[in-house]
């Protein structure tokens, strides 16, 4: 077992994570849908955006401390719902709950995660949110709902962009069925999901209600209106509609629309603290991290997920008194401008020192190479041939 204080950059994880994830579980984790071109507009839309500094300012003191839905986080961070998690690390959502506990953060538990809200509601005496898929009818929904409740989660996700499920190539083409989709329930009840069953749940949820996957004005606008708390702007990480714009690139029309009214979390290619940062200077409240945080988790469980989350800290820290700001509060659009995207891949924009055959911590060499998720990997210098 590596000793996970060796790793002090994220792209460190990389390496560890795809030699102990199973080569499906990590298509599963990396790729996107059909083309896989929502997931690369995810990352171009963050690259798409530069930052404007201000100097000589008193940056002595950093706080990068929010408060999300009446919860103190010691980062702007969610730990993302990962649906089988359990196929990366098979302790399932039990693992990012204790690290997010740790860290001061939130995780938020998919429902399709073993070993089940319970269990996971036990690992931790720490806030967690809940995320619910639709897979059964009226009275499951609201039973799952209401149990969640009972133990304790301090908010409900309802997920609103799975009335079909997303074509992802990668385990079609090689045979792989998540965890989550073995014998899975049928998709006509998230299909015909719709916003009565929204109007219906909010009558009885007393506690904040999130609606995830919303990348429009108009249903941010239709969400708030029916008393939505918090609008989670989502393409799923790039897994479900095909050819979309980014997430980055859907929320200033949505701050726009929500007018205050409700909190705005935002995931889709989050994976370096500037990233972050930008996020919050075009309104988000908090970011979600769910490829990084599966990263993590196959790279060293809890541990893994703690470093990271240490080492986003210090990239957050490091980027807001080069920003010339001490507290979060004080990020806003003047702080960012357009910029021209340097022609690469959404992996490659994140973590440019895999091209250089780095990643193992502590001088080892790295065996991860410069493909892309699912392609084969070498070490530097080898052809790959045998």
């Amino acid at each position: 077992m590596t000793d996970i204080s060796q790793v002090n950059t994220l792209f460190q994880l990389l390496s560890l994570a795809k030699r102990s994830i199973s080569p499906g579980a990590w298509d599963y984790l990396m790729g996107g849908s059909e083309t896989e071109t929502t997931l690369n507009q995810n990352r171009l839309a963050l690259d798409r955006l530069a930052f404007r500094p201000r100097v000589l300012r008193n940056v002595e003191r950093i706080d990068t401390s929010t408060t999300l839905l009446g919860i103190k986080l010691k980062l702007p961070i969610v730990l993302a719902p990962i649906g089988s998690m359990q196929d990366i690390i098979a302790e399932g959502g039990v693992v990012p709950t204790r690290a997010a506990a740790r860290a001061g953060i939130v995780h938020m538990l998919s429902s399709v995660c073993a070993p089940g809200l319970e269990e996971v509601s036990r690992a931790a005496d720490y806030p967690k949110f809940f995320q619910l898929y639709v897979r059964g009818d009226k009275d499951w929904v609201d039973g799952t709902i209401k149990r969640a409740l009972e133990f304790g989660y301090r908010a409900i996700c309802l997920t609103v962009d799975r009335a079909a499920y997303g074509r992802r190539e990668r385990d079609i083409a090689k045979g792989h069925r998540p965890t989550v989709r073995v014998g899975h329930a049928s998709e006509t009840f998230q299909a015909a999901f719709s916003w009565d069953d929204v109007d219906r749940i909010r009558s009885y949820v007393k506690v904040p209600l999130i609606l995830k996957g919303i990348t429009t004005a108009e249903d941010a606008k239709t969400a708030v209106g029916r008393g939505v708390d918090c609008i989670y702007v989502s393409n799923h990480g790039g897994r479900q509609l095909d050819h979309s714009i980014g997430s980055i690139a859907a929320l200033p029309e949505i701050v726009a629309a929500v007018k205050g009214r409700a909190e705005i979390i935002v995931d889709g290619g989050i994976l370096r603290g500037t990233d972050v940062l930008k996020a919050l200077a075009l309104g988000a409240t908090a970011v979600g991290i769910g490829r990084l945080q599966g990263i993590a988790l196959g790279a060293g469980g809890e541990a893994a997920v703690v470093r990271m989350l240490e080492i986003m800290e210090n990239e957050i820290t490091g980027s807001m008194a080069l920003l010339g700001v001490t507290k979060l509060a004080e990020l806003n659009a003047s702080y960012l401008t357009s910029a021209e995207p340097i022609p690469r891949t959404w992996l490659d924009s994140a973590f440019p020192l895999m091209r250089e055959g780095y990643g193992r911590p502590a001088g080892e060499i790295c065996e991860l190479s410069l493909a892309l998720p699912g392609e084969a990997a070498t070490r530097p210098g080898n052809t790959g041939s045998s």
